[in-house]
């Protein structure tokens, strides 16, 4: 079956997709950049690689028609600049224009549960792409889920940070609301059951799993998984701004996706009961075995996806490829050399910067310019890396996003996604058993020349040391 998959490098399309190609299906893959997802993993017989941005009409032509069913998983609220509610139905509407007139038969669409009553601005947008959606000369299944569980989940890394760094919290008081959280395993396989299936041509399901819990409770039982003794004080003056800020300054979420999230928190998401995990044969996990098995996949390094993936600089958006040539006219360079011994053990260490690993020399001002970036409304160092010892182009590494990452050339490439005047890449490149470290500065302005001459003495002192590290 050809199989169009949207949203590919998304948290949700990078799990599927696997599944998918397991099943014998030739996937479509729905890109913005090409340069952001690494085929390699795949035989090429299995997928195929499109360029699309749903918000620019004419690169949906690359959308073949002969495609047998279609799987939507775009989403924006997140986006750095914009409404995400005009964002996502311009998009919806590209989308549907487009795709009927191929022979697609079935779309499948992943929205969220509808509370009738009440709606965040999330769910208002995620209903009205649905309606737009459903308005197309093909057969629509719509599942709607509330919260998603699963390493590298918002909502999951979200509740970790909050678990595991406040011993006591003082917290709002929509952690009383009601949800129904989900495991991610369980989410694909529903999307995976439901393809070709007639039974659910034209409808709309909503998925949970076993329990109706509120986030205080979700909080707790994570702890218990963790074997951590928290204690929750829930207070009725916190406001939904002030809750924002708690969110965005505790845990590693950015604070446009903290807004979003607080609004949506108000809003209790409980499925409406119905037989499809029984019709498909899903065996849905309850919270604490969804927090279990996420942590399994952490222990052992398989995350296949993480909600920091999303682009998130609106430079970026134009894509990774435009990045990858550093500049020189109008920059300022931090470049050093060092001999190393071996060329791929120095990789590797190239490769196991950041994150937990941290930056090797002087982590207490890295830390420390983390912080003053998440005071500026800036993204921190609380993203991470998604593997501890693998990197891929268009994923997040602390503040910054890699551009390049190729092993054969022993190339890495970063961009500087936290707040600055100007623009910033880091390259480590290894050529003749030399490492080359070359820290790039384009300034916006006087501001961004006053910038790089007041933080130079600390560059001279974290660069030299970095690259002695590196190359022990």
């Amino acid at each position: 079956m050809k199989i169009l998959l949207t949203g590919t490098t998304g948290y949700i399309g990078q799990r599927l997709l696997p599944v998918l190609i397991e099943k014998g299906h030739r996937v479509i893959c729905c890109v913005r950049d090409k340069q952001r997802f690494d085929a390699s993993k795949y035989a090429p017989t299995n997928i195929e690689l499109i360029e699309v941005d749903f918000l620019k009409e004419e690169t949906l032509a690359n959308i073949p028609s002969d495609i047998d069913a279609a799987y939507y998983l775009i989403h924006s609220m997140s986006a750095p600049t914009g409404d995400f509610q005009e964002l996502e139905a311009r998009a919806a509407q590209n989308f549907r224009n487009r795709i009927q007139q191929s022979k697609l038969k079935q779309l499948i669409y992943l929205s969220g549960i509808i509370n009738e009553k009440q709606l965040s601005k999330h769910l208002s947008s995620r209903k009205n792409v649905e309606e737009i959606l459903a308005s197309g000369n093909y057969h629509l299944t719509t599942l709607r889920a509330g919260i998603i569980v699963g390493e590298g989940s918002a909502s999951f890394e979200i509740i970790r940070d909050l678990v595991e760094k406040l011993p006591i919290m003082i917290a709002p008081k929509w952690l009383r609301t009601k949800s129904q959280p989900i495991a991610v395993s369980n989410v694909i396989a529903f999307l995976q059951g439901i393809l070709m299936y007639d039974k659910t041509f034209d409808k709309a399901f909503d998925i949970g799993g076993p329990e109706v819990l509120t986030y205080s409770e979700m909080l707790l039982k994570f702890a218990k998984v963790r074997k951590l003794r928290r204690i929750i004080i829930s207070v009725p003056v916190m406001t939904p701004k002030l809750s924002s800020y708690w969110l965005y300054f505790v845990t590693s979420t950015s604070y446009k996706l903290a807004i979003n999230l607080v609004d949506s928190m108000k809003v209790e998401v409980i499925a409406h009961a119905n037989n499809l995990h029984a019709l498909l044969g899903i065996h849905l996990l309850t919270y604490e075995e969804s927090v279990k098995l996420a942590f399994d996949h952490i222990a052992r390094h398989e995350i296949p996806s993480s909600w920091t993936d999303a682009l998130s600089s609106k430079v970026l958006q134009s894509g990774l490829s435009k990045l990858i040539e550093v500049p020189s006219f109008g920059c300022y360079k931090d470049t050093r050399e060092q001999l190393v011994q071996n060329e791929e053990k120095t990789l590797e260490r190239i490769w196991a910067i950041g994150g937990n690993n941290g930056w090797y020399y002087a982590n207490w001002l890295w830390g420390l310019r983390g912080f003053l970036d998440k005071l500026a409304g800036g993204v921190g160092l609380r993203r991470g890396r998604k593997n501890d010892k693998q990197l891929s182009a268009g994923e997040s590494l602390d503040f910054w996003r890699v551009i390049d990452a190729n092993r054969d050339e022993k190339r890495l490439l970063l961009y500087a996604e936290m707040k600055l005047p100007g623009e910033a890449w880091l390259e480590f490149k290894i050529k003749d058993n030399t490492l080359h470290q070359i820290a790039t500065f384009r300034p916006h302005g006087l501001w961004g020349r006053i910038y790089w001459y007041s933080v130079l003495p600390l560059h001279g002192f974290i660069f030299k040391g970095m690259i002695a590290e590196i190359a022990k």
